[in-house]
């Protein structure tokens, strides 16, 4: 890609993930939350990837990177839901809220967001369902990328195979 991309692709990539994060951590009081947060970065994630490619993207993230945060989030998410059903019989019961009074006060301390409107355990739902959603996109984007990379480098050495035979 032209030089005049590079330039501006990496500033406006850091300004959308800003503006991702802000829409994730929000979420709980306006429209939006963690999936339309993680899809915002990974947005900007594949704006850098197409503009730069995979090889020289300064957002390089390795396949282990990918997979373990993929896995936090799941875990994370799963992990909320069943302290729920733990503590409240409930699963995915807000525990830092406790609208029915089913959860003693120090675990509610532990799950409350520290917010003025007490949303419990929202926020950090959309914090897990953001991550899921950043590595999802970015996974089925680097595939992509990849597997036209290697067509590409078959092209190639099939063309200088075919020179080779001809000359």
């Amino acid at each position: 890609m032209s030089t005049i991309l590079k330039i501006f692709v990496f500033p406006a990539a850091m300004l959308i993930m800003c503006l991702g994060i802000l829409t994730i951590l929000g979420g709980h009081i306006t429209p939006g939350g963690g999936f339309q947060g993680g899809a915002m970065i990974a947005g900007a994630f594949i704006f850098c990837a197409v503009v730069y490619g995979l090889k020289e993207n300064p957002f390089h993230f390795s396949h282990d990177f990918m997979a373990a945060m993929e896995s936090v989030g799941a875990l994370a998410y799963v992990g909320l839901g069943l302290a729920g059903l733990f503590f409240s019989g409930f699963f995915l019961y807000n525990l830092g809220v406790d609208l029915y009074g089913l959860v003693p006060a120090a675990i509610q301390n532990l799950f409350d967001y520290p917010d003025p409107i007490h949303a419990g355990i929202i926020p950090y739902l959309n914090i897990f369902v953001g991550l899921k959603v950043l590595v999802g996109l970015s996974a089925v984007v680097i595939a992509f990328m990849q597997v036209k990379d290697h067509m590409d480098s078959d092209e190639t050495a099939a063309d200088e195979n075919n020179n080779e035979n001809t000359e």
